[in-house]
């Protein structure tokens, strides 16, 4: 004689899951308002501006992202 065991939780509600995604959603438009805040921020410093502050243009976009999404791995 065979048994089953299913260790599964049960599926997410519909509204749950709408629910999660808007949440998903708004998290994601703030953290790219964040990164496209900071990117026109420092792409708006002068080149002395930049020198003093110790940024290289070459590092806005790292930046902005480190602001938006935390640093990364």
């Amino acid at each position: 004689m065979a048994y089953v065991t299913s260790n599964r939780a049960p599926a997410a509600s519909l509204i749950g899951r709408i629910a999660d995604f808007r949440t998903n959603a708004v998290e994601a438009y703030r953290n790219w308002r964040v990164y496209r805040n900071t990117l026109e921020e420092l792409q708006g410093l002068s080149a002395r501006e930049m020198a003093d502050l110790g940024i290289n243009p070459s590092m806005i976009r790292r930046i902005a992202m480190e602001a938006a999404y935390g640093k990364q791995a």
